[in-house]
């Protein structure tokens, strides 16, 4: 439950759909670039006032820490309101780089990071697909070399969603091109705005341009971003694909 044994399903729903029904934007979310990003981020920040971000989070990284059972409640009495889809800039923040900070990061990362996300500061991309490397991935060649306490990035990300509006990005590369794949890659934490990096959105037949490209020449990023330790991205990268197929996904269904 919600850290009160004694709140009922029914106690909790209308809990739910009442916050829900006094806060939902009335207006939909445009379609990409900065006024989606403003949407989306003020959207967060309002279920972060009301106690309503990360909600399957655990109470002591800040979330809410609701059962499954509650989190269903939630997502139906979201999808009910009407409120703004859940596949939109923020997912991969809320349900990929925040669960793992909090499984695998370190706690300078989590004390960094993780209020950021819940508090609607910022927004994440993921840059693990490449050209030749979609559902393959140990087959990436995108590349980083430790130089001092850095790694030197050079290569080519693709389908990198809301790249063009992020700060961060969840980035999977070769680290030891001789090593087996197990033993190659590293999950690091990469500033968007590091020199080297260019980005350039991807206009699909649909309209919106939510896809882009990411090319790295040269980027720099310290080694203290990377999370689950050097050359062990294989085992951090599973950890992120776990939470990826969560309840998240359940307002779309209803």
């Amino acid at each position: 439950m919600t850290g009160s044994t004694t709140q009922s399903i029914s106690d909790f729903r209308h809990e739910a759909r009442s916050w829900l029904e006094a806060n939902v934007p009335k207006e939909p979310s445009p379609e990409d670039g900065q006024p989606q990003r403003e949407y989306i981020l003020a959207w967060q920040k309002r279920q972060a006032q009301g106690g309503w971000a990360g909600i399957a989070w655990p109470r002591e990284h800040g979330g809410r820490g609701l059962s499954v059972l509650e989190q269903i409640v939630w997502f139906e009495e979201y999808a009910r309101a009407g409120a703004p889809p859940t596949l939109n800039p923020s997912f991969v923040m809320l349900n990929h780089a925040g669960p793992t900070l909090i499984a695998c990061g370190s706690d300078e990362q989590k004390a960094y990071h993780l209020p950021k996300i819940l508090n609607g500061d910022v927004l994440w991309c993921q840059g693990f697909s490449e050209p030749g490397a979609g559902s393959d991935l140990g087959s990436l060649k995108c590349r980083g070399e430790v130089d001092g306490d850095e790694l030197v990035i050079n290569g080519t990300k693709i389908w990198s969603s809301f790249a063009d509006i992020a700060e961060w990005q969840e980035l999977l590369i070769r680290t030891d091109p001789k090593a087996s794949t197990s033993k190659a890659l590293t999950w690091l934490i990469c500033p968007m705005d590091a020199p080297g990096i260019t980005v350039r959105p991807i206009r699909t037949m649909a309209g919106p341009h939510k896809y882009c490209e990411v090319f790295y020449d040269n980027v720099r990023v310290p080694l203290a971003n990377i999370v689950g330790g050097l050359n062990n991205g294989w085992a951090t990268a599973n950890a992120t694909l776990s939470f990826e197929r969560g309840t998240a996904a359940l307002a779309l269904l209803i």
